[in-house]
C-alpha cells in the first residue's frame, strides 16, 4: 500500500514537471519569453540594437530610440545597404529613404529618394515634428531637410563610384527594365517603348539575394508605447525615383500601440504590395502569437512570388517577438537582433526560412 501511494506521488511530481516545462518552454518556433522594453531589429546591425537600447537605459523616448538607432546604421553604412556611398542607382547617384512611425498617435513621418542628405530617418522624424504631411519625396524632400538644419553632403564614394563603374562595364546588367529597347538584358539604355509592345510576363524573382537591405527597428517601451522605424538606400542600380517599401507605412514597417509593431525588409518592390508589416500587426491584434504572424505574411506572399528575397520581423505589446523569412538558394536563415531585460544586452538570434 505504502509502496502504491509512493508510486502515485511520483507519477504526480512527473505529471507536474511536465507540465511546467510546457508552460515554461515555448513552442518549436514561437517567440522567447517576454519582457518589456524589447528593442527588436533587422539583420546583425548589433551597433545600431546597442545604441537604441542605451537611449531608452539613458530615459529616452521610444521614437528618440528608434531615431538614435537606424541612425546609427546610417552612419555605419550598414551592409552598404544604408546610408551614404551605396547602392547607386541607374545615374550612380545614392539615394534615401527612411520612415519613423509613433505607434500611440499613429503619426508617420517619411522621406523618400532624398538626396544630399546623410540622416534620412532625422529627417523623417522631422516631417512628423513640424508639417501635417506624412511623405515628402526628391529634391523637395531635401530642400526641407535644409530648411530643418541638416546639412548638404555628398552621398557618393569611390566605393559606391566602382559599383557602378563595375556595372556600366557589364553592359548595365542587371537591372530593372522590361518590355523596352534596346533589349534591356543585353545592354545599356537609354530605353524606350517598342513600336510594337510584346508584353513578357513579369518575374518575381528577386534579381539577387541581398542585392538591397534595410534596417527596420520595433521598439515597446515599458509602458507599452510602440514605435518602429527604417532606413535604406533602396535597390542597387534602381531606377532613378524608384521608391520602395521602406518609407510606405504597413510596408516598411508599422505601429501601433494597441497591438504591437512589425518591419520588414528584403525586395521591396514585391514586398510592399502586401503591406506585409501592416498585415503582421493586424495578425498580432487577433491574439496570433509574433512569430505565427511574421510566418503567415510570408507564406501570403509565397503564393504569389515563391522565389523573392525577404523577412520581416514582429513583436507585440507584451514584448513577445518573432521573426521569419522565405528560403530561397543563399538565404536559408534570417539573423535579427533583440535587447530586453532578459538578454541584458543586445542578442543576435537566427530563425530558419519557411
Amino acid at each position: 500500500m505504502a509502496a502504491g501511494r509512493g508510486g502515485g506521488w511520483a507519477a504526480v511530481v512527473v505529471l507536474v514537471v511536465l507540465l511546467l516545462l510546457l508552460v515554461v518552454l515555448p513552442p518549436p518556433g514561437a517567440a522567447s519569453a517576454a519582457a518589456l522594453p524589447v528593442v527588436i531589429n533587422t539583420w546583425a546591425f548589433r551597433t545600431a540594437a546597442e545604441t537604441a537600447w542605451r537611449v531608452l537605459e539613458s530615459g529616452g523616448s521610444e521614437l528618440d530610440a528608434v531615431e538614435r538607432g537606424c541612425g546609427q546604421c546610417e552612419i555605419d553604412q550598414c551592409d552598404g545597404s544604408v546610408g551614404y556611398g551605396g547602392s547607386p542607382d541607374e545615374s550612380g547617384e545614392t539615394t534615401l529613404d527612411a520612415m519613423i512611425m509613433d505607434g500611440n498617435t499613429m503619426e508617420v513621418g517619411a522621406v523618400a529618394d532624398l538626396r544630399r542628405v546623410k540622416n534620412a530617418i532625422g529627417v523623417a522624424r522631422k516631417v512628423i515634428e513640424y508639417t501635417k504631411h506624412t511623405l515628402l519625396v526628391g529634391e523637395s524632400a531635401s530642400l526641407f531637410a535644409v530648411r530643418m538644419g541638416f546639412p548638404y553632403e555628398d552621398l557618393t564614394t569611390q566605393k559606391s563610384l566602382s559599383l557602378y563603374s563595375e556595372w556600366l562595364n557589364q553592359s548595365c546588367q542587371p537591372n530593372y527594365w522590361k518590355n523596352v529597347v534596346p533589349d534591356s538584358s543585353k545592354s545599356c539604355g537609354p530605353y524606350k517603348r517598342p513600336g510594337k509592345v510584346t508584353y513578357k510576363e513579369e518575374q518575381t524573382v528577386s534579381q539577387s539575394v541581398q542585392n538591397h537591405d534595410t534596417i527596420g527597428m520595433v521598439i515597446i517601451g515599458v509602458s507599452g508605447t510602440v514605435v518602429s522605424g527604417t532606413s535604406t538606400n533602396g535597390a542597387v542600380h534602381k531606377i532613378p525615383g524608384r521608391v520602395g517599401d521602406s518609407p510606405i507605412a504597413g510596408a516598411g514597417s508599422y505601429a501601433d500601440s494597441t497591438a504591437g509593431g512589425a518591419a520588414a525588409t528584403g525586395d521591396g518592390d514585391i514586398m510592399m504590395r502586401f503591406l506585409p508589416s501592416y498585415q503582421a500587426v493586424e495578425y498580432m491584434r487577433m491574439g496570433t502569437d509574433p512569430t505565427v504572424a511574421c510566418q503567415k505574411v510570408i507564406s501570403r506572399i509565397q503564393k504569389y512570388a515563391p522565389k523573392f528575397f525577404g523577412a520581416i520581423i514582429c513583436a507585440n505589446t507584451t514584448g513577445s517577438y518573432g521573426a521569419a523569412c522565405n528560403k530561397i538558394p543563399g538565404f536559408t536563415q534570417f539573423h535579427f537582433m533583440v535587447s530586453n531585460p532578459l538578454l541584458g544586452r543586445p542578442t543576435e538570434q537566427v530563425v530558419d526560412c519557411i
